[in-house]
This record gives C-alpha cells, sequence and structure tokens, in this order.
C-alpha cells in the first residue's frame, strides 16, 4: 500500500501540516467526497464548530482569523450546503500547506492561521480526465496540452450538486443546491518566464418556492489570479501577482403577483491587490525571501435593493467603506549547521482607512535542533495583526455574518504566539509521534454586546439587514489560548493511520461584557480526539474509518425575558408591536454560561478499484454518522408547555446517511 501520512518531519517549520492530495484520497470520504479541509479538523489543534457550522477553530481561534489562500487568492466563506462541503475541489487542488504558527513573514492579515492551497496546473504531455457521481453530487476534471507557440496546458474542474433536482418541485418545497467550477492556464515562454492565470467561481442558493412567492438567501465566492514566474539566474526568481477576490452573502425575497417585486438584502467584500515575493538563495547557509504587496479592501456591509416591476421602481441603498493594505517583509533562514536551522523574519504591515492609518511590526523567529538521527525539537514566536473583523449574529438561531473593516473607533487584532514542540520517528518502526505546546495572547478582540445582531434572516418579519451601527454593538477586550497537541501515527504497512488528541482553553476578557469577568468563548473545546484507521484488505480493496469526539462548545443563553413597557414576565415568547419589532427584552447573567453536548460522530468507507488498460474505476461505500448521534446544530429557546419558564432543544442537522460513489480516470 502507499505510504499515508500527514507530513509534519524534522526538517518542517513548526506547527505546520501539510496535505498532498495524493494522500487524501487514500482517506475516508464523505458522502463520497474527498475534502481537504474535513482532513484537516482530523488534525491536532483544528477543531470545526457546530454540525454545519462554515468555519475552523484553529488554536482557540474564530473562524475568521484563519488566512484561506486559493492561488494566492483569499476565499472568504470555506463552505457549501451549510458546511457539509468544501469549496475546495479536490480533484483540482495541488498541495495544502496549513501553518498553525511559526509563520513565515510573507503571510500576514490574520492571527490564526493560514492554510495555503495551489491549484494543479495541467498536464503538458496529454489529455486526460476524471469523474465522479455520487448520492448528493457529481464533478468532471478535464486537464492537458493546448498547442500553442509556447508550452500551454490547462486545467477546468467542475463540480454541482442536484439535492435541488432530486426533490420534487411542489410547493412549499426548500431547494437547496451549489455549484463551482476551477480553471487554470499556464504557458513558459522560455526557461526564465511563465505566466499562469487561475479562477474560482462558486454559488451556493437555499430557496422556498410557492405560488406566488420565492424567498431565500444565497453566498458565493470568486476569485482570480495572475501571476508571473520570473527566474533572474538560478539563484533568484520572483512571483509577481495579480489578485482578485469576491465573497457576497443575500437574503431574497420576490412576489410573483400583485405588487410583482424583488427585494435583496446583501453584504459583500472585495478585493483587488498585487504582490511580488522573491527568493534569494546566497549561500549553502542562508536563503533569504523578500516581498511587498498592497490590496484594496472594498466592504458593503448593508445594502438594500428593491424592485418594483408593476411601476418600474428601482430603489437602492448601499452604504460602502474602503481600506488599504499593504506590507514589507525579509526573511532569512539560516543553516547553523547539519543538526540547527533559524529562520528570522520582519514583516511591516499597514492599513488605511478613511482619515486612521496604522502601522505595525511583526517579527517572526523560528528555530529547530536535531537532538539525534530521529528526534526534533522546534521552537516559534510570531506576531499577527488582523484589519479586518468578522461580524456574526449571536441569537440563538442560525448564524449569519458579514465582513467590516478596522476603523479609528476598532483597532485591528494582534495575537502573539509562542510555541515548542519534539517530534521523535522510532527506530524500525512504522511509527512517529509529534508532540506540542503553545501559548497565545490575543488583543483587541471583538466582543458582541448581549443581542446584538447585525444580519437577518426573514424579510417577512420587517427586520432590516443593517451593518451600519455595528461600531455601537460590539466592545474591545482581550484573550488568551493555550494548549497542547499529539500526533501519533503510523505511516507504513497494511494497517495505517494516526491518532489526534488537543487539550487546550481559550479566554475572554471585556471591561463591558460579563461584568468584567473572563468567560469562555463559543469555539472554546476542552477536549478533541480523532481517530483515522485505513486497512488495505486487498490490492483492490480499501477499508478505512474515522471517529472524532469533542466535548461541547460554550454559548451564551438567555436566563429569562421581560415586557419593558410593564415589566411583567411574557408567557409568549414574541409580543410585536404594528411594525412588527419584539418588545420582549431577554435578561442574561454570564457569557458561557450553558455547555453544549459533546460532539462525537463515526464515518466509515470501503473503496474497490479497477484498473483497466486505458482507465481507473473505483466504487466507494460509505456511512455518515454511522450509529446517527444528534449533534447540535443550534439551539432554539421555546416557552415550556403551560409555564412561564423557556426551555432549549437541541436542533441537528445530519442523521445517518449512506452514500455510494463511482468515479472513472482516464
Amino acid at each position: 500500500m502507499e505510504e499515508v501520512k500527514v507530513h509534519n518531519t524534522a526538517n518542517e517549520d513548526p506547527s505546520t501540516l501539510s496535505l498532498p492530495m495524493s494522500d487524501v484520497k487514500q482517506l475516508p470520504s464523505f458522502l463520497g467526497e474527498k475534502d481537504v479541509l474535513k482532513t484537516f479538523q482530523l488534525l491536532p489543534g483544528v477543531q470545526k464548530g457546530n454540525e454545519g457550522s462554515q468555519g475552523l477553530s484553529v488554536r482557540g481561534g474564530g473562524s475568521d482569523q484563519n488566512l484561506l489562500l486559493l492561488d494566492d487568492a483569499v476565499v472568504y466563506n470555506a463552505y457549501h450546503l451549510f458546511g457539509f462541503f468544501s469549496v475546495f475541489n479536490n480533484d483540482a487542488i495541488k498541495q495544502a500547506d496549513l501553518y498553525k504558527g511559526g509563520f513565515s513573514a510573507k503571510y500576514g492579515g490574520r492571527t490564526s492561521s493560514v492554510l495555503d492551497m495551489q491549484m494543479k496546473e495541467g498536464s503538458h504531455e496529454k489529455f486526460h480526465g476524471e469523474g465522479s457521481i455520487g448520492l448528493l453530487s457529481s464533478k468532471i476534471t478535464l486537464e492537458g496540452p493546448i498547442k500553442f507557440k509556447y508550452p500551454t496546458s490547462y486545467i477546468v474542474s467542475a463540480r454541482r450538486t442536484y439535492v435541488d433536482l432530486i426533490l420534487p418541485r411542489s410547493l412549499d418545497i426548500k431547494n437547496t443546491s451549489f455549484y463551482d467550477l476551477n480553471a487554470k492556464i499556464n504557458t513558459e515562454f522560455n526557461a526564465h518566464n511563465r505566466l499562469y492565470l487561475s479562477g474560482y467561481f462558486g454559488r451556493d442558493v437555499s430557496k422556498d418556492v410557492t405560488k406566488y412567492y420565492t424567498s431565500g438567501f444565497g453566498w458565493g465566492n470568486a476569485t482570480a489570479t495572475l501571476r508571473w514566474n520570473h527566474l533572474f539566474s538560478d539563484k533568484v526568481f520572483a512571483n509577481t501577482s495579480l489578485i482578485f477576490s469576491h465573497f457576497r452573502f443575500k437574503i431574497f425575497q420576490e412576489e410573483n403577483f400583485g405588487q410583482r417585486f424583488y427585494e435583496e438584502y446583501y453584504s459583500q467584500i472585495q478585493d483587488v491587490g498585487l504582490k511580488s515575493d522573491f527568493d534569494i538563495y546566497l549561500n549553502p547557509a542562508h536563503t533569504l525571501k523578500a516581498g511587498i504587496l498592497a490590496t484594496h479592501h472594498q466592504f458593503t456591509p448593508s445594502a438594500y435593493i428593491y424592485n418594483q416591476y408593476s411601476q418600474s421602481t428601482n430603489t437602492a441603498r448601499i452604504k460602502e467603506t474602503n481600506g488599504i493594505e499593504s506590507a514589507i517583509y525579509l526573511e532569512d533562514t539560516w543553516r547553523i549547521s547539519e543538526k540547527m536551522q533559524v529562520r528570522a523574519g520582519l514583516r511591516a504591515s499597514n492599513y488605511f482607512v478613511d482619515s486612521k492609518a496604522y502601522h505595525n511590526l511583526e517579527p517572526r523567529l523560528n528555530a529547530s535542533f536535531q537532538v539525534t538521527e530521529s528526534v526534533n525539537i522546534k521552537a516559534s514566536y510570531a506576531r499577527m495583526n488582523q484589519y479586518l473583523h468578522l461580524l456574526s449574529n449571536s441569537s440563538l438561531d442560525l448564524p449569519t455574518d458579514l465582513w467590516v473593516s478596522s476603523s479609528a473607533k476598532i483597532p485591528p487584532q494582534r495575537s502573539d504566539q509562542v510555541t515548542l514542540g519534539f517530534t521523535k520517528n522510532f527506530k524500525n518502526s512504522p511509527f512517529s509521534i509529534s508532540i506540542e505546546a503553545y501559548h497565545k495572547s490575543l488583543e483587541n478582540v471583538i466582543g458582541y454586546k448581549d443581542g446584538a445582531s447585525f444580519l437577518l434572516l426573514d424579510i417577512k418579519a420587517n427586520k432590516r439587514l443593517d451593518g451600519s451601527n455595528w461600531e455601537d454593538n460590539i466592545a474591545i477586550g482581550t484573550g488568551k489560548a493555550y494548549g497542547m497537541e499529539v500526533l501519533l501515527q503510523k505511516n507504513t504497512g497494511r494497517l495505517t493511520g494516526w491518532m489526534s488528541y488537543t487539550l487546550s482553553q481559550v479566554k475572554h476578557h471585556f471591561a463591558d461584557l460579563n461584568n468584567g469577568k473572563e468567560f469562555f468563548p463559543r469555539y472554546d473545546r476542552r477536549h478533541a480526539l480523532s481517530l483515522v484507521g485505513i486497512y488495505q484488505l486487498k490490492t483492490h480493496i480499501t477499508l478505512s474509518s474515522s471517529w472524532i469526539y469533542a466535548t461541547g462548545n460554550a454559548l451564551t443563553v438567555p436566563i429569562g425575558q421581560y415586557i419593558p413597557e410593564t415589566h411583567q414576565f411574557p408567557v409568549q415568547s414574541d409580543y410585536p408591536t404594528s411594525d412588527g419589532s419584539l418588545v420582549v427584552a431577554r435578561v442574561y447573567n454570564e457569557r458561557g454560561n450553558f455547555k453544549a453536548a459533546d460532539y462525537h460522530r463515526l464515518d466509515v468507507n470501503v473503496r474497490f478499484s479497477k484498473q483497466k488498460k486505458k482507465f481507473l474505476r473505483v466504487w466507494e461505500l460509505g456511512v455518515f454518522n454511522a450509529y446517527n448521534r444528534v449533534n447540535p446544530f443550534y439551539y432554539e429557546s421555546q416557552d415550556a408547555p403551560n409555564s412561564t419558564q423557556r426551555k432549549l432543544y437541541r436542533k441537528g442537522l445530519f442523521p445517518i446517511i449512506p452514500s455510494i460513489s463511482y468515479q472513472i480516470k482516464f
């Protein structure tokens, strides 16, 4: 069997995990999909949120604190279908590297992690492709050479779910679907110059369709990267990239009779950037990296569009903010001896918004020492600044988010992280182990005031999407996160896999929240454990399984409610006024006053492959959530029968789900 290994060797940086896609294909699938983000969730220090949540928590950070790069372009929302699939199509990705700490000076803009993914470049030799059909989605990938004056190749990969096509199109049926497209073309003009053009486009839509009305919400990403690779000499080369990124979330409704109107609220962010990175080989002891970049951010946290077809009436209210982020960096990798290596760097970052300017220095330091042939010790320090903030609806219902800029009132977030760890490869054994501890201090963390809500879900309730007053609804505080991570791997043999364990804690402190006392944010989980096993039963049959467990996260829930006008306790939950607003006030005591149920799930998979002369056929059968665990998607507050008390009811999302898929590669 081909070796399956999460690369974290002695020669690599601290807190770095690398996943070649060839390895991911050996791992358990998720409803027939090999998903790189779900694979990272099986590794130490990386935790998912609740079922269906659209984000990762890395070492106690929020989902907005992760920098997700696809060919250097930022991806602002990484999930399809309420978090069930990621936007990263495994068939289009060549390499994925996750940095949890010890960041290179070339990276910046987020405080928790960097996930750097590179798309495949397409074959220069011959045309070939692959495709798959599953219960929920299908995809196809084509690549090959292009007849041109200069050597040129391409790759195109498309994917679509057909949940909306399978469900009957009757009244009051919710239609949910997504699609995405990856494409890349590259041309080698000569030995010193190469040009790459790559892009991604994806959309999700979830809507309710009735005879006269259509309403729902949707979101999507679009990225494009034009990169010029130039080799100055055998010791100096550079990559210069023009980068575009866009994300939009919308809520809409349309009336098809009577007044016949279309109404939409949306939030979006759009980036245009230019960067140059240089690699300079000075001598066997020193290798330099240097670069400069600038990005223009356009934020639209609040926008409203109304079109009345019967009267040709068009109304638009849009509020925009523009910010410019720039940075310059220099880094030296110094091989002091055969056993010791140090990488030191400095990044100077700047941010300009309205009349406010922020300037920050971000030192970086990494060191590794080869104690013996099989034992390596690593340590690192990194400072990171983040000039963007993600605002989340803090209600008990489904969350929706919008991106906003730092401002004169709201400074950028900052983190200082220290790590210490070691790796050991056992002699004459297929096992290896990695243990790492970290401590991270956080400044200018944003917290939401009790009951703050920035984005609505229901237009019909006459609520409004309004991000214009977001600065008045948040507080600024500090935080700290620390923990220990263990990764035990078995890398060879018929049975391979790993065990991942994370012990962690994260706390926040705000002078204006929780009576000035520390509290656990919603992405704090004390324990996380993952077990992954892959067994080569026969040459063409592979069994795989994964089991994950995580203690419940902390949530903030109200302990009661009252009617402000009468100061009485209500019997029913909602008392609407004539304009549709609620007059019930909720009462809170402490942040993080409720612990959600623990999360655990078992997935199993069997893979049958058969190699023909010109193509490979693969059948996969799997079961997601094999013992039908009801993991919390969200908690809903409802009135208890015949009582003034309210109770919380756990809402699950995905029950046990069998899957089957057919793949062909030619």
